[in-house]
């Protein structure tokens, strides 16, 4: 169930990233998926051209507004925070076809595919645009 107020969001994301610390890379990486599959979904809210005006994680909760690309964000601004040894690297990144993916691990897994999903198969698509897992 999402939180409806920013503190009790705010609550639960530090929550989660404290649970997956201590879980398996695979199970991490699920948990994590499945927290932000639960948010409200809208058509549009961010675009990657507009991308210098991003909301940080904090924003974002607040804005409590997702559509894929925020929600993807959303994805890889909580594995950048979680201090987990099996995560080496995140990216978010555009294909052609338009899916807004969080790859981790050099691709190993790629998340935001669907709710619940978890693909760990080499993306086939061409990347159009790529956001490295920021420093926050």
């Amino acid at each position: 169930m999402w939180h409806k107020d920013f503190t009790d969001r705010l609550e639960s994301w530090a929550a989660l990233r404290s649970e997956v610390q201590l879980m398996s890379l695979d199970q991490a990486l699920q948990t994590i998926s499945n927290w932000w599959y639960q948010s409200p979904w809208t058509g549009y809210y961010l675009h990657w051209d507009d991308r210098d005006n991003w909301p940080d994680p904090w924003q974002l909760l607040s804005e409590n507004i997702y559509c894929d690309l925020a929600r993807g964000l959303g994805i890889l601004y909580t594995i950048t925070l979680v201090d987990h040894a099996d995560l080496i690297s995140a990216e978010l990144v555009l294909t052609d076809d338009d899916r807004n993916l969080v790859l981790v691990n050099k691709e190993k897994y790629t998340l935001n595919w669907g709710a619940e999903v978890i693909v760990n198969t080499p993306l086939s698509q061409k990347v159009k645009h790529k956001f490295i897992k920021p420093s926050i």
